[in-house]
Order: structure tokens, then C-alpha cells, then sequence
């Protein structure tokens, strides 16, 4: 799939939120200034979210709770990690229970950490456009709309 402009990835991110369950992985893969934010600030607004979601870049977790969102939402940026061992700190394995989690930089940690997840990885082509790759676990294989 082509996304041609950040309206086009704020529009994915909404998409996904019509999709997404508590218990969910969305890792969301790509080098600096891909999109991965933009997907997630589109999922979070149309999850209820009012105003611009911050990059968790710095807090390295951003939970968002009812009445804020529809459900519970844990938005992880793992860019900081210079280990996995510190991810264990975060408890996201305990979140997933109630909560959905978009992961960005999700390679941080491996790809057997989230086996589960819907990973979508973006690449930046030559013309600025983001150029996304999706790898759909069986659990969103009844919902993706992507083929």
C-alpha cells in the first residue's frame, strides 16, 4: 500500500481503529520520520482521543484510559531501549490483558517478541511517499481489509 500524504496516514490509523481490540499488538516499524507516529495519532483520535497525541519518544509509554479513549491504549516507542532486558520495566506483557498496544521501533525487541502483532513497516520511497508492508498474524486475518 501506497500513503501518498500524512492525511492518507492519519486515515490508516483511524481504519485501525475500527479493527482493533484490547489484547492487540500494532507494531509500527520504519526509520525516522516514516509515519509511524502519524498512524497512531489517527487510531488515538478516532478512538476518541481529542487533540494531538504526543510522541512517546521521551516517556517511552503513553497510556491513554476511558472516558479519554474507547478502551485502554498503552502507545510504546522502544527507540530509547539500548537493551531488551529494559523492556521488562514496562510491563506491556501484563497490559496486553486490557489494553491495546501500538509499539513503535517494535525491532527493538525482536520480531519473537511480538509474534502476534500486526506489524506493518513503512519505507520512505524515493518521491516522499511512505510505502507500507504488512504482516497479519492469524488473530487479524478475519478483520485486515489490506490484501
Amino acid at each position: 500500500m501506497i500513503l501518498s500524504s500524512l492525511d492518507q496516514s492519519l486515515e490508516l490509523g483511524r481504519r485501525l481503529a475500527g479493527l482493533a481490540r484490547p489484547g492487540d499488538v500494532i507494531a509500527l516499524s520504519g526509520q525516522l520520520g516514516a509515519g509511524k507516529t502519524s498512524i497512531a495519532r489517527g487510531l488515538l483520535a478516532a478512538l476518541g482521543l481529542e487533540g494531538e497525541a504526543p510522541s512517546p519518544s521521551f516517556a517511552i509509554v503513553q497510556p491513554y484510559e476511558p472516558p479519554e479513549v474507547r478502551f485502554p491504549v498503552l502507545h510504546v516507542d522502544l527507540y530509547r531501549l539500548d537493551d531488551p532486558s529494559e523492556a521488562e520495566e514496562l510491563g506491556l506483557d501484563d497490559a496486553r490483558y486490557d489494553s491495546l498496544l501500538i509499539v513503535e521501533w517494535p525491532e527493538r525487541l525482536g520480531e519473537a517478541a511480538w509474534h502476534d502483532a500486526l506489524w506493518l513497516s513503512l519505507d520512505v520511497a524515493p518521491d516522499g511517499a511512505r510505502v507500507l508492508t504488512a504482516k497479519v498474524p492469524a488473530a487479524w486475518k478475519d478483520r485486515w481489509f489490506l490484501t
